[in-house]
């Protein structure tokens, strides 16, 4: 309404003023001032809004142009009422895009959906595609049942371990594992892994405090490992912990570093000893292998004996005589003189044609 007055009274201002629509702009007694113009003696204070001001103002805020109080023109939507428009559809698509996270669940082959209804145990899901309530009235925590996990013991180097003979190594070892029961690895236990962790050490140090250090170290691996393996299963068993052990390896086990050489140096001397036993075991075996051959001829010889004494007995005495005469220089003496030194081969030469010689010459006299 202010506006059609101003637009109605400006015939009368052109009429008053012949200057222009705005005035002269002089005193005050001149007619309508110059909105646009400074007034006399400056600014006294902030210029009041014109009604373009107020109308521009209007509009910003949400009123239309036209029949404020009663008008004829048509009433116009507010600006707020889109906004609140635009607030519904964002809430809107907000919980749609909530409700689709939470109520549908995609579960892989090798996982299983544990489903909790207010925080309490509700059942399990199967892998596949299912729906449940949204959350937070029904959770559905995914856990991974075919995944063997992995843990190295220790995480940062060597462990030392006392073995049951008073002995320090130093060990490292691997332990795999995985889930066997979903609901009680869910609900059962805080920290799965570090609840397996802290079994894996206890059970180890418990079976090493039982082992000597060469078992340790040697050949007693695989029954460490096995041992360590069924303690491991049965305090995991009485937490109902759902979780089933694979395997134990040890990687490596060894004296600690400042007993490497004192270590080697009993290795070695431990060694020796085997060879040496091995070396005795032999020679006994070789000297009742000979005795065994000795006693085997002897008894051969004993049969012959028992056939013909005499003959036995003198073949006995030469072959004795003949092993102890053959390594030592000789002299033979025959009656009735001395024959000097010969060989036992040439001598029998010499002293067999001389008894031939003795043995003719009597049957010789004997014929004159």
């Amino acid at each position: 309404m202010t506006i059609l007055r101003r637009w109605l009274r400006r015939p009368i201002i052109l009429a008053a003023d012949n200057n222009g629509p705005w005035g002269g702009g002089g005193d005050d007694n001149a007619g309508p001032r110059n909105p646009w113009s400074v007034p006399p003696g400056g600014r006294r204070g902030p210029a009041k809004p014109t009604a373009l001001d107020e109308f521009l103002k209007k509009a910003r805020v949400g009123g239309g142009g036209g029949g404020g109080g009663g008008g004829g023109g048509r009433p116009q939507l507010p600006l707020g009422a889109s906004a609140r428009t635009l607030w519904l559809i964002g809430v809107g698509l907000l919980v749609a895009i909530w409700l689709i996270l939470t109520s549908f669940h995609q579960i892989g082959p090798q996982q299983r959906g544990v489903v909790t209804y207010f925080g309490r145990y509700s059942g399990m899901l199967e892998p596949g595609i299912r729906v449940t309530l949204p959350a937070p009235i029904v959770n559905v925590t995914k856990v991974d049942v075919e995944q063997v996990r992995t843990d190295e013991f220790p995480q940062d180097g060597g462990e030392t371990v006392l073995t049951g003979d008073q002995n320090i190594i130093d060990l490292a070892y691997t332990v795999r594992w995985r889930v066997a029961d979903p609901r009680n690895y869910v609900f059962e236990i805080k920290d799965p892994q570090e609840t397996v962790r802290a079994t894996a050490e206890s059970a180890m140090r418990a079976v090493l405090a039982t082992t000597r250090m060469n078992e340790a170290i040697g050949a007693g691996r695989g029954t460490i490992e096995a041992r360590v393996t069924q303690l491991m299963q049965q305090i995991l068993d009485s937490y109902q912990a759902g979780v089933r052990v694979q395997g134990v390896s040890i990687k490596q086990a060894s004296p600690p570093a400042a007993l490497v050489d004192d270590f080697n140096a009993v290795t070695a001397a431990q060694q020796e000893a085997v060879g040496n036993l091995n070396n005795a075991q032999s020679y006994s075996q070789q000297v009742v292998a000979r005795a065994q051959g000795e006693a085997a001829a002897f008894d051969k010889v004993y049969e012959q004996y028992r056939l013909a004494p005499e003959v036995t007995r003198r073949r006995m005495y030469y072959e004795t005589m003949e092993a102890v005469l053959a390594k030592t220089d000789k002299t033979i003496v025959e009656t009735p003189g001395v024959t000097p030194y010969l060989p036992l081969d040439r001598a029998k030469k010499l002293v067999e044609p001389a008894q031939g010689a003795a043995a003719t010459a009597p049957a010789q006299g004997g014929q004159r």
